[in-house]
C-alpha cells in the first residue's frame, strides 16, 4: 500500500533525490519514483562523474551537495586500500580523472545517496518506488490531480495523488503527460534574440545523448565482444562536420572546432596524484583514458587493482542521428547503444596503438560497475530535456561572457542558487557541431522554476526555464541538485504556509521568508567576485 503524500517526486535522478531530501527535512511526506532500479541519475544510472566549476571545493554549491561530495570521499577512505598519500588528501579525487575534481564509481554514489535517504525512509516520511515510469496524468484546470505510473517489472499501474508534484524526470516527461506548456529543442532567434539560436524554431534539434560504459584493461587477455549488429554502419560513418570517421582518435576541439588528435593509452604510468582537474584551464578531453577515469589503481596499495577503470563518455560515442526526447526515444536509444558497443569493438579490434599495432583486446567492459548485464549504463546520458514555460526564462543574454563581460551576468532579486559552467552544447540532431561558449558564474532565479500557469507542479532538473542555448550551462550535476533541492523546499514551504509558488516568487515578503529557509539550509544564492571562463 502506497501512502498518500504531501509531495510526489517523479524521477529519482540528482534533482529528484535533492527534492525528496529537502521536502523530508521540512517534515513533509514524500513519494519518490524512479524508472531504473538505481536512484541518482547522471551520477549513477547514467554513470557520468560530475561536471563542475573550478571553485567547487570552496564555494558555489549548496551545503547538501557538498555533503554528498564529502561522503563519497569518506566512502573511499573507509573502504578502499588507499595509499597513505592519497588517504591524507582532503580533496581526494578517487579516479584522478581530468573532467572533475571528484571522479568516482557509480555504485559509490549510489551507496551514499541511499544512505542520505535512509533515515527518512526509516521514519516513514519517504517512500521510494524504483522501476516505475509515469504513463499518464490528469489535471483539473490549473491543478495536476493524479499521476499514473507503470511498474516496469510486472506492468501494474498505480495512480498517485499529492498536493504538489515535482517533475524530476530526465526528459521533462511529466510536462508532456500533464499538458504543461513547455519548449523542446531549439527556440527561434526571434523568440529571445539569442545569437546562437537558429532562424526558425527546431523542436527536434536536441543535443545528442550518450550511452556510457566502463572499461578496464588487462594486457595479454582477450575480452573482445561479439561484433555489434550495426558495426559496419558506425565504422563507415563520417559526419559532415567531423575531420574523419566518428570511430577514430581525431575529433573537433569543442571550443575552437579545429581537428585535434586524442590519445589513448590504457593504464598510464603517470602518478595520479599529479593530475589536476580544472576545466577553466583545460577541458581535459584530449587524453581519453584519463579524461573520465573513475578508479586509479596507483592511488591504492600495490597489487590491490590490476587496472584503472575509465568511463567512456567521449566525442566518439555521442549519438545525434535521432532525437531522444519525443516519439523516437526507443529508436534513438537503440542507435546510441549500438554506437557505444561499436566503439568498444573498434577499440578492441582496430584502434591504432602507440606501438604501431591495432586493437586493444585486453579492454574489458565492466557490467559490475554499471550494474547491467551487458555493461552499458542503465540509462542514456540525457543532456537536454523538455523545458517548462516559466515565469522567468534564462537566455544567452544573461550568461554569455562575450555579451555580459567576464564579471557580468544577470543578478536576480529571486535568486535561489548559483552555478557555473561554459555553455556546452554537444553535436545535435539538427546537424549542428559543438556550440561551446564562454559564460559567467550565474544565479538560478526562482522564476525559472515557477510555471506560468500550472499551480502545483514544479520542475526539478534540466526542465527549468532555460533555452536550448542556456541549458548548455544549467544542465550539470551541481545545478541539477540545487534546482531539485529548491523545488522540494518550495513545495514543502507552500504546503506549510498554504501559499502557491507563484505567490512566493512574485511577492517580496513571501520570497524573503522562503529565502531565509534556503539560507538556513546552506543554499548559496549569490557569487563572490569570480571571473567567467
Amino acid at each position: 500500500m502506497i501512502p498518500e503524500a504531501d509531495i510526489l517526486v517523479v524521477g529519482g535522478g540528482l534533482g529528484g533525490v535533492a527534492a525528496a531530501l529537502a521536502a523530508c527535512r521540512a517534515g513533509r511526506s514524500v513519494v519518490l519514483t524512479e524508472e531504473t532500479d538505481w536512484i541518482g541519475g547522471q551520477l549513477t544510472s547514467q554513470a557520468v562523474p560530475p561536471d563542475e566549476h573550478p571553485w567547487v571545493e570552496r564555494f558555489g554549491t549548496t551545503a547538501s551537495y557538498r555533503r554528498l561530495r564529502e561522503e563519497i570521499r569518506r566512502y573511499y577512505r573507509h573502504w578502499y586500500p588507499l595509499r597513505a598519500e592519497a588517504l591524507a588528501l582532503t580533496d581526494l579525487n578517487p579516479g584522478a580523472g581530468r573532467v572533475s575534481k571528484l571522479c568516482h564509481e557509480p555504485r559509490v554514489a549510489l551507496a551514499v545517496l541511499e544512505g542520505m535517504l535512509a533515515p527518512h525512509r526509516a521514519a516513514g516520511r519517504l517512500t521510494v518506488l524504483t522501476e516505475h515510469r509515469p504513463v499518464s496524468a490528469e489535471s483539473d484546470g490549473d491543478f495536476l490531480r493524479t499521476v499514473t505510473l507503470r511498474d516496469l517489472r510486472d506492468g501494474t499501474r498505480r495512480t498517485l495523488t499529492a498536493r504538489y508534484v515535482i517533475d524530476a524526470t530526465e526528459t521533462g516527461e511529466l510536462l508532456s503527460l500533464a499538458g504543461v506548456e513547455h519548449a523542446n529543442g531549439a527556440e527561434s532567434q526571434a523568440e529571445f534574440d539569442e545569437l546562437h539560436a537558429p532562424d526558425e524554431a527546431q523542436p527536434d534539434n536536441q543535443q545528442g545523448i550518450t550511452v556510457c560504459f566502463a572499461l578496464s584493461h588487462h594486457e595479454g587477455q582477450d575480452h573482445t565482444i561479439d561484433r555489434p549488429d550495426d558495426f559496419d554502419f558506425w565504422r563507415a560513418y563520417r559526419p559532415a562536420f567531423w575531420p574523419g570517421p566518428l570511430l577514430g582518435f581525431e575529433a573537433p576541439d569543442p571550443r575552437t572546432l579545429e581537428p585535434v588528435p586524442r590519445t589513448f593509452v590504457p593504464n598510464p604510468e603517470l602518478d595520479p596524484l599529479a593530475v589536476s582537474a580544472d576545466q577553466s584551464a583545460d577541458a581535459g578531453d584530449k587524453e581519453l583514458w584519463g579524461f573520465r577515469r573513475i578508479l586509479a589503481r596507483k592511488l591504492h596499495t600495490p597489487g590491490a587493482f590490476d587496472s584503472d577503470i575509465t568511463l567512456v563518455n567521449w566525442p566518439l560515442n555521442d549519438y545525434w542521428l535521432k532525437p531522444y526526447v519525443g516519439e523516437q526515444e526507443a529508436e534513438a536509444l537503440r542507435g546510441a547503444r549500438q554506437l557505444s558497443l561499436s566503439l568498444l569493438y573498434w577499440l578492441q579490434t582496430e584502434a591504432p596503438r602507440p606501438d604501431g599495432g591495432t586493437g586493444f583486446p585486453g579492454l574489458r567492459i565492466r557490467p559490475d560497475v554499471t550494474g547491467t548485464a551487458d555493461g552499458l549504463a542503465k540509462s542514456a546520458y540525457v543532456r537536454e530535456s523538455r523545458r517548462i514555460k516559466a515565469v522567468t526564462t534564462v537566455t544567452e543574454h544573461d550568461v554569455a561572457i562575450d555579451i555580459v563581460g567576464p564579471y557580468g551576468g544577470t543578478r536576480y532579486r529571486d535568486s535561489v542558487g548559483v552555478g557555473g559552467y561554459r555553455i556546452d552544447l554537444h553535436p545535435s540532431t539538427g546537424g549542428d557541431n559543438y556550440v561551446d561558449i564562454g559564460s559567467v558564474p550565474f544565479e538560478i532565479p526562482l522564476g525559472a522554476l515557477v510555471p506560468r500557469r500550472v499551480r502545483n507542479l514544479l520542475p526539478a532538473g534540466k526542465n527549468i526555464g532555460t533555452t536550448h542555448i542556456t541549458n548548455g550551462c544549467y544542465r550539470l550535476h551541481p545545478v541539477e541538485w540545487n534546482v531539485g533541492e529548491v523545488a522540494g523546499a518550495l513545495a514543502a514551504h507552500c504546503v506549510a504556509e498554504d501559499v502557491e509558488p507563484q505567490q512566493v516568487q512574485a511577492e517580496e515578503k513571501r520570497f524573503e521568508d522562503f529565502a531565509r529557509l534556503l539560507d538556513r539550509d546552506g543554499v548559496q544564492r549569490h557569487w563572490p567576485d569570480v571571473r567567467g571562463y
